[in-house]
Order: structure tokens, then sequence, then C-alpha cells
């Protein structure tokens, strides 16, 4: 559904002035990427008055194609970032395969409730 302004309802396309960063992106060019978040004013000049935030990235490879996956590091540095990196992977991979694991049980619920079986009312 769309609203007068031509855009679709609900959505909100407003940039944040106030909250705007710069990205850095740091990787091994093998399974980690680092994305630095460097704050920065209006006018694009750093804002020291905000810390940087770190995010962690990487995808993880199935049958079906990559999975891309990112925590936010709790860090200040970029050598802290490179030490939590690893564990930070670990938490969200875990996170993604319960997320698969509960979309294949709901499936599985959805296909059982589906089989007719003669003689039982459904």
């Amino acid at each position: 559904m769309n609203t007068n302004s031509g855009q679709p309802a609900g959505l909100d396309f407003t940039v944040d002035k106030d909250n705007l960063y710069r990205e850095e992106s740091i990787t091994d060019l093998k399974i980690a990427s680092i994305l630095r978040m460097i704050p920065v004013n209006r006018d694009g000049s750093d804002d020291n008055s905000r810390e940087p935030i770190f995010l962690g990235r990487s995808q993880l490879s199935t049958p079906q194609g990559p999975i891309p996956i990112q925590a936010r590091l709790e860090v200040k540095t970029l050598e802290e970032a490179m030490d939590v990196f690893p564990k930070a992977m670990e938490g969200e991979t875990q996170k993604v395969m319960e997320s698969f694991r509960q979309m294949q049980a709901q499936q599985k619920n959805e296909e059982q409730s589906r089989i007719i079986v003669p003689g039982r009312n459904n």
C-alpha cells in the first residue's frame, strides 16, 4: 500500500543526520572481515566525541549457497576486534543454526498437518 508521497506505508527513508558513520573495511582475505564504523559530522569530518563501532562479518558455506553472518564487536580498538572476532562469529553461527532447526521443525509440523489419513477426521 502506498501513501500519498509515493513512499510505501511504514517505511521512512529519512537520513539520521546526527548518527553518521564512514565505513572502513579490514580483511584477512580469507574468512575475516571487520568493519570499523567511524563517526562523522554532517560535513563528513571525523566526530571525535563518539567512539568507533566495530562489526565482524563472515559467511557460512552451505549447499544452498553462502549465508552471511554479522555481529557487533564490543571493543574499542582494531586489535581487540581481531581478538574477539572468532568467538563472535561462533556465537552468530550458533544462532543461525538454531534458527534453521526451528524453521525445519516448523516446516515438518506444517507438512504433517497436511497429511490426510483415511478414516480420520481432520
